[in-house]
């Protein structure tokens, strides 16, 4: 059996889940999820539970806030004046948008409230400030 080390592709199934045990994301019935192991493709709490994985094994892991998603940051959350939305554009709570940065750079943001007089946005990931827990199966380590 081969053994997952820093470089290595791996490939695995994964169920993720929150604290209060809702489901948000899993790999059932989908491909599993490959990526390199320790080149930072992925959080670094799974990161660092799938080294040291043998292939056909299957573990739990519970990864705090900071190892996954990291802490919600207020100075990522912004009000923006209505007028700078388009009207086409949806300005509900909880809609999920893409900026663009002056440097050209994409940045999903979700807004978090909007007014008559302004809309906020939050760039924080869904997930920051949330404990994680992953149910993992190694499916596969190809060698570096």
């Amino acid at each position: 059996m081969s053994q997952a080390q820093p470089g290595d592709t791996v490939r695995l199934h994964y169920t993720g889940t929150l604290s209060d045990g809702s489901k948000f994301d899993s790999s059932e019935g989908r491909e599993p999820l490959e990526f390199t192991l320790g080149s930072g493709q992925i959080i670094p709490g799974l990161d660092a539970a799938v080294a040291g994985m043998k292939t056909g094994e299957t573990k739990v892991v519970r990864i705090a806030a900071d190892d996954a998603y990291g802490q919600r940051d207020p100075a990522r959350v912004q009000a923006v004046p209505r007028e700078h939305f388009p009207d086409h554009i949806p300005t509900d709570p909880g809609t999920q948008l893409q900026m663009q940065t002056p440097d050209g750079q994409t940045l999903p943001v979700t807004i978090a409230d909007a007014s008559e007089a302004e809309v906020t946005l939050d760039a924080n990931h869904p997930l920051a400030g949330q404990d994680l827990t992953f149910e993992v199966e190694l499916v596969e380590v190809k060698a570096a």
